[in-house]
């Protein structure tokens, strides 16, 4: 592999908003390089992304999409991070699972577990060669159990459980993390009409997930805020 730059570098799903915006220019601040997706220009825009990250737009579940982000890092010559923040809730509004369809399933989990799966796979690589971390952004909804939210928070289990597998067959450290309570687009759309000020920004889970990159321990499920 030929090494285009000394300094770390990281990709990261779904950074137009929320968490991974946050994350996104946290990590360049620091000195990082970034790459990140998603599916709106427009929301890019708006964004006021630091210098020292890509944008790539389009949708990971989409092949050529996922050879462009490929072509990025092999541009740069290594990747120290993989973090999987894109996600979806599925239909609107948030329905119980005895009025969920096939369609519905398959959509949630194609986006949700299927992207990420397929993506680290073309990663490993570049992950293997910098001893590199692959961490995905997961949801109390994956081991507690909420009305309507019984797709999405399954598809979480689903994402945590192919996460840390892809740790125990490869040795990359692999961390499934929940992020807790947050005010972002996406929660806002699960509580349609509610007021959610009362929910912590994202930028205030990033000091937590960077301090577990800090600790690096040991593969498995944590909390950001017990960091």
């Amino acid at each position: 592999m030929n090494i285009a730059t000394n300094a770390r570098v990281a990709l990261v799903t779904g950074g137009s908003a929320g968490l991974g915006l946050a994350l996104s220019r946290a990590l360049a601040e620091a000195g990082w390089r970034v790459i990140t997706d998603g599916r709106s220009a427009e929301k890019f825009k708006e964004a006021d992304l630091a210098d020292g990250v890509t944008v790539v737009v389009g949708d990971l579940t989409d092949a050529d999409h996922r050879a462009e982000l490929v072509a990025h890092v092999t541009a740069y010559g290594r990747l120290d991070l993989l973090v999987h923040n894109a996600s979806t809730l599925g239909a609107l509004p948030m329905r119980p699972l005895a009025e969920v369809d096939v369609p519905d399933l398959a959509h949630v989990w194609r986006t949700n577990v299927g992207g990420p799966l397929v993506l680290t796979s073309t990663m490993l690589p570049w992950l293997r060669e910098a001893d590199g971390v692959l961490l995905s952004i997961s949801s109390d909804a994956a081991v507690n159990h909420y009305e309507g939210w019984g797709l999405y928070g399954a598809s979480k289990a689903g994402l945590d459980h192919v996460t840390l597998t892809y740790g125990a067959e490869t040795g990359l450290t692999a961390y499934a993390v929940d992020p807790g309570d947050m005010r972002t687009a996406m929660h806002q759309d699960a509580f349609p009409g509610e007021d959610i000020s009362d929910r912590p920004q994202p930028e205030t889970v990033v000091p937590h997930l960077l301090a577990l990159l800090d600790a690096r321990p040991e593969s498995g499920r944590y909390r950001a805020e017990d960091f």
